[in-house]
């Protein structure tokens, strides 16, 4: 039996060519997803069910005077108009962190497009119609949208210090903060030759899936619910709606069914408390699909801004590095505070430095809640370092591959000092070497163009508890329950060849049953890129236990001692020589057939008083290195060549490997070059939908992209695997906006980098130029 308080361990490295895993295995539902046929929350239907639409105020802060909904509950198809009073009183809060978010605006509205009033009708159109005939009285009050507004002596607090009883920061905008330090401050000046002080800024930005979301909320006859929504977290979801509405887990049933991407914006809950209390209250089955428009209102990442000062020596080493860091984290906390934590805890990146001084705050705007998205706070903290380092490299004469091969600790080396070290899990200087060999970086760069090589870091899940349980039935067939989220990562697919290499099962016999609280078994969520090495544990564990009871009930059927008796991947080896486990169950099982059920679990612990909770089970290590060709008169940037590697322990499947790559690299132009939520003087987003917000094309990837890995087998899950998810991401910024300034002889240090502030940044030099 495996041991259920197991960690995580390596298992070796992947062996033979015969094996599943580590073959480029096409993704399980990949084709629907690019088809068109893939279903998502809002293609299902539901019988009977009402429709859901809210009312707004076109501001982003505001006191609720009065509401009339008289107009909206005499129109046709009408069910119910709801608001605050309609709820049980107080109106109940939910949040991770901290319990702040009401589940619908009650006395003020703190960001634009938070809900006021609920209609439910019997078609969308009438529940829309209705909802735009409610009259919501309202007193605009002076929002705060903006770092400095949050922070100034005089601001208006966004949350009355009675939603945080009890918390030093509840009388200002400061929702947390954190400091990491070590090393000795007296020894700077001694030791810098060179000391770079700059501000930076990251952009808010959307997550923008393909799914812009949905909740479908089904009374059911015991009075519980049923809730159906594409959330990364289902049993987060279900122990949210228990806790608001006071229902028992055992009444609370979350169905998850495949998002149409996630990236951190479904983690959490948010609307499901409300459209649950609508189909509790009605007895009718509610179904709420928002527009991308309205997904712009439920989902962003944190801005933030960052100050650096960064000290070097002669010989290019770095001698210690300072940073205030601000997260414009908006009206409710979600899981914010954690991306702060977590983001900053790796803010110095992955070097030797004597002396590290970060300060981080979360601060609290009256802007759309920011939440989790890939790379969680690295990337924003990132930017700055990364950017630190070339201005120093340029000051002393270095190029930026040089002054990071001088830095980038060693294998195994602390590069977090202090109570809690952090050491390199990886061999990271071969991520770095391999991105310079495949970008050319020895070559001479052509005429008009630059380059650009950076580092990115984040630490992986730092507490964990994912199990499965695993069917090898008669017929040689086989099935795993496991609560892995599929977001497109292809989890299904990678539980698919764990299991046919150790149960030798084909891989078009294996059945993957995820996403419904009634049917699998716990997993604490899916984020953090901890789904393989976390999930894919327990999963490899459910396999072992399997062939654990197959040894056993043989020998009691073959009258075999044990002890003569062995297993391995697919097979049992008897005295007589090896044969397939699936025949070996078999025989086990005899006439009466059945079939055996394995359980796995892979738990880590956190530990206490360690600023994140616990040690990162791995870090994601990656290396980017971009060329630009940048036109001068215009500042237009065009992209001649990407590459991305990243450390990757063993590649389970290349192919899955390569796609998130892929994924992860371009998503991380957007911020870099054009991505930025715009508000104007009244806390209204100015550019809601697909029309007034840029993300990347194809015409924005490079005309030459390509990604790489490194595999030492060094990772913590099955095969010596680590997660990958969000590497590729997490230092796109630094390493365009490395080749941007060698373009063009200047550093940007504002993001996006859009051709306008190329443009002003090249004329603005070339008004300060002597000459």
């Amino acid at each position: 039996m495996p041991d259920e308080n197991q960690g995580l361990s390596s298992n070796g490295p992947v062996a033979g060519t015969d094996r599943v895993v580590g073959q480029r295995i096409h993704r399980y539902g990949g084709i629907d997803r690019v088809t068109g046929a893939q279903r998502y929350l809002s293609d299902i239907t539901f019988t009977d069910a009402a429709h859901v639409a809210f009312a707004t105020v076109p501001v982003g802060c505001a006191a609720i005077d009065a509401i009339d909904t008289s107009p909206a509950a005499a129109m046709p198809g009408v069910i119910a108009v709801v608001h605050a009073d309609d709820l049980p009183q107080p109106v109940a809060r939910f949040g991770i962190s901290h319990k702040d978010r009401p589940v619908i605006a009650t006395e003020t509205v703190n960001y634009h497009g938070e809900p006021v009033v609920a209609v439910v009708a019997e078609t969308e159109d009438e529940a829309r119609a209705a909802a735009n005939a409610v009259v919501i009285h309202f007193t605009e009050l002076t929002g705060v949208y903006g770092l400095d507004a949050a922070l100034a002596g005089d601001a208006r607090l966004v949350q009355d210090p009675s939603v945080r009883p009890g918390d030093d920061l509840n009388s200002t905008n400061v929702l947390e903060q954190v400091e990491y330090a070590w090393g000795d401050a007296d020894s700077e000046g001694a030791s810098s030759h060179t000391i770079i002080e700059d501000t930076y800024t990251f952009p808010m930005v959307t997550h923008f899936p393909i799914e812009p979301g949905g909740i479908v909320a089904v009374p059911t006859d015991d009075g519980g619910i049923e809730v159906y929504s594409p959330v990364q977290h289902p049993y987060l979801l279900q122990r949210t709606i228990a806790e608001v509405w006071s229902l028992p887990l055992s009444r609370v049933r979350v169905i998850a069914p495949d998002p149409g991407g996630g990236f951190g914006g479904k983690q959490t809950p948010r609307y499901e408390p409300l459209i649950a209390f609508l189909a509790l209250k009605t007895g009718r089955t509610c179904r709420l699909v928002l527009s991308l428009e309205e997904a712009f209102q439920l989902m962003r990442r944190s801005g933030c801004r960052i100050h650096a000062r960064t000290g070097f020596t002669e010989a290019g080493e770095l001698a210690f590095h300072e940073m205030q860091v601000d997260f414009v984290v908006g009206a409710y906390a979600d899981v914010a505070p954690r991306v702060m934590t977590k983001g900053s805890y790796v803010g110095a990146g992955p070097y030797r430095i004597p002396r590290v001084s970060i300060n981080a705050r979360a601060v609290l705007t009256n802007t759309v809640p920011s939440c989790a998205f890939r790379g969680f706070g690295a990337p924003q903290v990132g930017w700055a370092t990364e950017s630190q380092l070339d201005a120093g490299a340029r000051a002393l004469g270095l190029d930026s591959l040089e002054i990071r091969r001088r830095n980038l600790v060693e294998h195994d080396e602390a590069f977090i000092r202090g109570d809690y070290e952090a050491r390199a899990d990886g061999r990271w200087h071969d991520s770095l070497e391999k991105a310079a060999e495949l970008i050319g970086w020895q070559e001479p760069t052509p005429s008009g163009r630059g380059r650009g090589i950076a580092v990115g870091i984040k630490p992986g899940a730092t507490t964990g508890l994912s199990q499965s349980l695993v069917r090898l039935l008669y017929d040689g067939s086989a099935m795993a329950y496991a609560g892995t989220s599929d977001m497109g990562q292809g989890a299904r697919t990678l539980w698919k060849q764990i299991l046919a290499d150790e149960l030798g099962v084909d891989l078009d016999l294996i059945t993957i049953i995820s996403g419904d609280t009634n049917a699998v078994p716990f997993d604490l969520q899916t984020s953090a890129s901890r789904s393989t090495v976390f999930m894919g544990n327990a999963v490899l564990a459910a396999c072992e236990d399997i062939r654990d009871r197959v040894l056993e009930l043989y020998a009691e059927a073959t009258e075999t001692a044990q002890s003569e008796l062995s297993h391995s991947p697919g097979q049992l080896v008897t005295p007589s020589g090896a044969i397939s486990l699936v025949e070996a169950a078999q025989t086990a099982l005899g006439g009466l057939r059945g079939e055996f059920v394995g359980q796995g679990t892979s738990r880590l612990w956190g530990t206490k008083g360690h600023p994140l909770g616990g040690d990162a089970a791995f870090y994601e290590f990656n290396a980017t290195a971009i060329e630009v060709e940048v036109d001068r008169a215009t500042g237009e940037i065009l992209l001649t060549k990407h590459v991305t590697v990243g450390d990757v322990g063993t590649e389970i499947n290349p192919l899955q490997v390569v796609s998130q790559d892929e994924g992860a690299a371009i998503m991380g132009l957007g911020h870099s070059l054009m991505e930025q939520m715009l508000f104007d003087d009244h806390g209204q987003i100015l550019n809601l939908g697909a029309i007034d917000y840029r993300i990347p094309t194809f015409n924005d990837v490079a005309l030459h992209m390509q990604t790489a890995s490194v595999e030492n087998q060094d990772g913590p899950g099955p095969y010596g695997c680590k997660g990958i998810s969000e590497g590729a991401l997490l230092c796109t910024a630094g390493a365009v906006g490395a080749a941007v300034a060698d373009a063009i002889g200047t550093p940007v240090r504002e993001l996006p980098i859009t051709a306008e502030r190329v443009w002003r940044t090249i004329r603005d030099a070339t008004l300060d130029s002597p000459d």
